[in-house]
């Protein structure tokens, strides 16, 4: 039996694997339509690849995904993050876990991960062919695949596995829509937020943790910290609010006012209670800091607020005090536009999960047609979890049961 998995990214190498592991006497061809295998693996995590996330329960570590959640349930049961990590100790490659959950190859190297792949994927015969994209897929009258290869000529075999990523627009999908297969259509997930002409842009590098977002005239809110860039505003309280409302910010244009309450969620007379603290009265308004902001972002709240750096607290009227507590708990921004979290592609959309058994990546429509990693309708938030449904997924698919 001759097994083509199309597209040699990170599921697309751990289907391989897998099919040639569960499989070893069938041939594995593993398809890469340009010539740069596991790109998203290599500068994943600042190029030291966050390969998993630090969660063993399942049903919490499938809550971090925005499209998939229930689908993922069934499958972390085969196949989770203790598994993950299993897999990779087996192979010499330890993982480690940082304060906040991602986790990393000790070396700190995404280029660890890729060797461990690359001669895992050689050791056990797994044939890879570069610049093989593939145009269209016929399913013949054997129950066979014929792919229509785009540098020309055809490609046959018994079962393929599918994991060719996310794609920018549905016609990427085209292929696969041709086979039966119902098309969720593709938004960007996992985007950081243009603010042009905002002056807070100037405080680029700054840090605010906890800070609390969310976008006025909907429900999306996020919690977590904030960094502040040249372009407008990132980091994790971000990135998981352009995740969960990835479908809803599409449909704004990426236009919309965002409330950002500095303290995380501190409730107004905590506010007012701590600028009104007695050892504050002695201070300039620039050393007032009461709750330990960033020195920058307090000055840059002062001066929005009208109340010169220099002047003593203690002459700090009624009217710019209140105008202070307003800006830390209740200030806005205009976001006009979206930038990609540095290369970080990911696309909320791809192929209806109800057409693929979760227990499997089996299609329900196509027998002998499987699919793993982005292709399919499931995106997770920043931390490692997108590369877990990428080895899970993957590794079910190659098991073709």
């Amino acid at each position: 039996m001759r097994i083509i998995v199309a597209g040699a990214g990170a599921a697309g190498f751990f289907a391989a694997i897998s099919a040639k592991a569960h499989h070893p006497a069938d041939e594995v061809i593993l398809l890469e339509k340009t010539d740069k295998l596991l790109a998203k693996v290599r500068i994943s995590g600042g190029g030291r690849c966050n390969v998993t996330h630090n969660q063993h329960h399942i049903r919490k570590l499938a809550a971090s995904y925005p499209r998939g959640e229930r689908f993922l349930r069934k499958a972390f049961e085969r196949f989770s993050v203790k598994d993950t990590m299993a897999w990779f100790a087996q192979r010499g490659v330890q993982l480690k876990a940082e304060a906040d959950g991602r986790m990393f190859p000790v070396s700190d190297s995404s280029e660890t991960i890729i060797d461990c792949l690359m001669n895992e994927a050689e050791r056990c015969g797994v044939r890879i062919m570069r610049q093989s994209g593939v145009q269209a897929v016929e399913r013949l009258s054997s129950g066979a695949f014929q792919l229509k290869m785009e540098r020309g000529g055809m490609l046959e075999g018994d079962r393929l596995i599918i994991t060719t990523g996310g794609h920018p627009k549905p016609e990427g999908y085209a292929w696969l829509k041709a086979l039966g297969h119902t098309i969720v259509p593709p938004v960007p997930s996992l985007f950081t937020f243009n603010m042009p002409g905002e002056p807070v842009r100037g405080l680029m590098g700054v840090v605010a943790d906890p800070a609390r977002l969310r976008i006025i005239g909907t429900d999306l809110e996020s919690n977590g910290p904030l960094l502040v860039t040249h372009w407008g505003m990132s980091g994790p309280a971000v990135l998981k609010l352009s995740a969960w409302g990835a479908r809803a910010i599409h449909g704004l244009g990426y236009r919309f006012t965002l409330q950002l309450h500095w303290l995380g969620g501190t409730g107004e007379e905590e506010v007012r209670a701590a600028l009104s603290a007695e050892n504050m009265q002695r201070k300039q308004a620039r050393n007032a800091n009461p709750f330990q902001l960033p020195h920058r972002l307090w000055e840059f709240l002062l001066a929005k607020a009208g109340i010169p750096a220099e002047k003593p607290w203690s002459e700090v009227g009624k009217k710019d005090r209140n105008r202070l507590v307003d800006l830390l708990t209740n200030d806005r921004y205009t976001v006009a536009g979206k930038t990609t979290f540095k290369e970080e592609f990911v696309t909320a959309g791809g192929v209806a999960l109800e057409e693929v058994d979760p227990q499997t990546m089996q299609s329900c429509v196509v027998p002998g047609l499987y699919f793993a990693g982005e292709v399919l309708d499931i995106d997770g938030i920043t931390g490692g979890f997108n590369f877990q449904a990428a080895w899970t997924t993957g590794f079910l698919a190659g098991r073709l049961c």
